[in-house]
């Protein structure tokens, strides 16, 4: 049994720490009911509730959340149209978020998968090493995709 103070009173009997619990107008909450014998605190529930929900609600703001962008290539992206895609890419990137690139094939495409991961490949060089690559490039169907993610500094 531990007090509304932190002080632990002994062992006692549920009776006699309920008794004491309403005495002093609180809650009596097991702590750890699985232990031998049970550890029992005396607080004011409530208070305790609003509080731990405040702390959570506060862990939530200061997290930061991780967008998933996608960038689409195509097989036959020429040099210029990949750069202007990477600075795209780039700018997910410096953001924070994780950027999802991906080719769709078509037709007679989907016989040139090793193509299409080289093109994967270019485009991955011309971030110049401001990401890491999570998902090498991988043939899925009819989709060719790779997952990046930014640069810890």
């Amino acid at each position: 049994m531990i007090g509304s103070d932190g002080q632990q009173l002994g062992i006692m009997s549920s009776y006699a720490a309920l008794r004491l619990a309403e005495e002093s107008d609180l809650d009596l909450v097991k702590i750890s009911p699985t232990a031998n014998p049970p550890v029992c605190k005396i607080m004011d529930y409530g208070k305790f509730k609003f509080e731990q929900g405040k702390k959570e609600k506060e862990s939530r703001k200061n997290q930061k959340m991780v967008e998933l962008k996608e960038v689409r290539l195509s097989m036959t992206i020429d040099t210029n149209d990949l750069n202007v895609k990477s600075r795209q890419a780039q700018k997910f990137l410096e953001c924070g978020n994780k950027v999802m690139v991906s080719i769709r094939m078509r037709g007679r495409q989907n016989a040139h998968v090793p193509m299409g991961i080289e093109v994967m490949n270019r485009f991955f060089e011309t971030l110049g090493g401001k990401a890491v690559m999570d998902k090498k490039p991988a043939n899925e169907g009819r989709n060719i995709t790779m997952l990046l993610s930014p640069v810890k500094s």
